[in-house]
């Protein structure tokens, strides 16, 4: 079972459960998979690679809303954000921690020859792809810099 299909389940199972804040949010990862699916130079199918990057975008949206909100005073509105941010994240794969990151990102720099800061770039471009959905880009970023510094 893909995570289109998956999500549609769970959107049923939502709807049964009555559970309005997580059937928002998977409403929300449907339409994004949707749109996706049916975006310019698409094939009208959705990989999960590409499902996982729409997922990403939106857990990162969701954060960024929170923040504004509770820096504007709007607690409530940033608890909304947050818990289908939540959500959005049961759907991606499990989180690195520190330690995995850095094993990870050392075996990338291994792989790739990098000895200075100055060849960050090429190592940012393998790292990104292989750890997409594992690691957010601003630690990868940080933690490549701390490795090659």
């Amino acid at each position: 079972m893909d995570l289109f299909e998956k999500v549609n389940a769970d959107i049923k199972s939502a709807m049964l459960a009555r559970d309005h804040a997580r059937l928002e949010a998977l409403r929300g990862i449907k339409k994004e998979f949707l749109e996706a699916k049916t975006a310019k130079g698409s094939d009208g199918t959705l990989t999960d690679e590409t499902a996982t990057k729409v997922l990403v975008k939106m857990v990162k949206q969701r954060k960024e809303s929170a923040e504004i909100y509770t820096q504007q005073s709007r607690p409530e509105l940033a608890q909304e954000e947050l818990a289908q941010a939540a959500v959005i994240e049961e759907y991606l794969p499990k989180q690195l921690s520190d330690e995995e990151l850095t094993a990870e990102l050392k075996k990338i720099i291994e792989q790739t020859g990098a000895t200075s800061a100055k060849e960050m770039g090429k190592v940012m471009g393998v790292a990104s792809k292989a750890l997409a959905g594992r690691a957010d880009g601003r630690a990868i970023s940080a933690k490549v810099k701390e490795l090659l510094a």
